[in-house]
């Protein structure tokens, strides 16, 4: 089934109108920790013993290699970025669902169409010197 372009841009604007409706959203992971307390006679110490827990921590990489990490407690703080942390997943979708559709459209659009030769020329003048630019930057 060969869509049309004017159904493709209808699906795009579907996707718009559900981004928009995503919410507060954060990347990162939330993770379960238990942890030893280091005190010889605790039951922790014991082996077998998971540790006392759970801790419950969301940790993400920002900026390529700068870590964060948060502790969160039991409750609504824990709800509020399970929440954050799921409207992201939604919002990863989306967009990559939207990426595919604006590349179909992109394919389906037609060239336009130059009629003048000396029209042509110009572009193709402009063009050249777009990317001998690009060149001599690097």
């Amino acid at each position: 089934m060969t869509e049309t372009l004017e159904e493709l841009e209808r699906k795009r604007m579907q996707l718009y109108r559900k981004l928009s409706l995503v919410g507060d959203f954060r990347r990162g992971t939330i993770s379960e920790r238990y942890r030893r307390c280091g005190k010889k006679n605790c039951a922790c110490a014991r082996p077998g013993h998971p540790g006392h827990g759970p801790h419950y921590q969301w940790s993400t990489t920002t900026k390529g290699n700068k870590s964060v990490s948060k502790n969160l407690e039991l409750g609504t703080d824990l709800e509020k970025a399970l929440s954050e942390n799921s409207n992201y997943r939604e919002f990863l979708e989306l967009t990559e669902e939207l990426i595919e559709v604006n590349e179909r459209i992109c394919r389906l659009r037609p060239i336009r169409q130059i009629d003048s030769e000396r029209e042509l020329e110009e572009l193709k003048k402009k063009l050249r010197r777009k990317f001998s630019a690009r060149r001599r930057r690097k």
